[in-house]
């Protein structure tokens, strides 16, 4: 297993749909046994897709219990995840992103979901999800769609986070784990300190 660096929100890997996984073979399982130690490995992460990670694969994970959540202990891996129904009740709250080194702001979702997916052994699952879940699967399944989570934020949040972004763009706002630049850039911050 290895920790891979996370890629800034401002990579074109970000912006693109990925592509469905049509083989679940030994390559995937090592992507998916990566996620999660780079996931384990940033510190502050419960849900990480595939293309933030730079592989434009439709796969992301999420485990509540990497916040800190004892009674969360059931790791997800969600492969070709389709999102069948999303519940008329919306409820705000904050989210940040791995890819968005240093900013929170509060989203808009569905209260509960239904997710159906496929695990690495090829099963299909659906899954009724809701409240801190189903907000997280959301998030995660934005990112395989190309969006972010600033994305769905009003026109006046999006102007008062402006000049913010464009900090991580450039870089000058860092996160303290490995990342890919928009321009294929590689900083590792812990590297730097020593």
């Amino acid at each position: 297993m290895a920790i891979l660096p996370i890629y800034n929100c401002f990579h074109p890997v970000l912006r693109q749909k990925t592509e469905e996984v049509t083989n679940i073979d030994g390559e995937i399982k090592k992507l998916v046994d990566d996620m999660f130690q780079t996931m384990y490995g940033t510190g502050n992460g419960v849900g990480l897709a595939a293309n933030q990670v730079g592989i434009s694969r439709s796969i992301f994970i999420v485990d509540l219990s990497a916040s800190g959540d004892e009674n969360e202990k059931n790791p997800l891996i969600l492969i070709n995840p389709k999102i069948e129904y999303y519940s008329d009740e919306v409820v705000e709250d904050l989210e940040g992103c791995l890819s968005i080194p240093q900013l929170y702001e509060k989203i808009p979702r569905s209260k509960s979901i239904l997710v159906s997916f496929y695990d690495l052994k090829e099963k299909e699952h659906k899954l009724e999800a809701e409240d801190f879940l189903a907000r997280v699967i959301q998030h995660e399944f934005d990112h395989l769609q190309g969006i972010l989570f600033f994305d769905r934020l009003n026109i006046i949040k999006k102007a008062l986070i402006k000049s913010k972004l464009k900090k991580i763009e450039a870089g000058e706002i860092l996160a303290d784990y490995p990342m890919i630049l928009p321009d294929g850039t590689l900083i590792e911050p812990e590297l730097e300190k020593k």
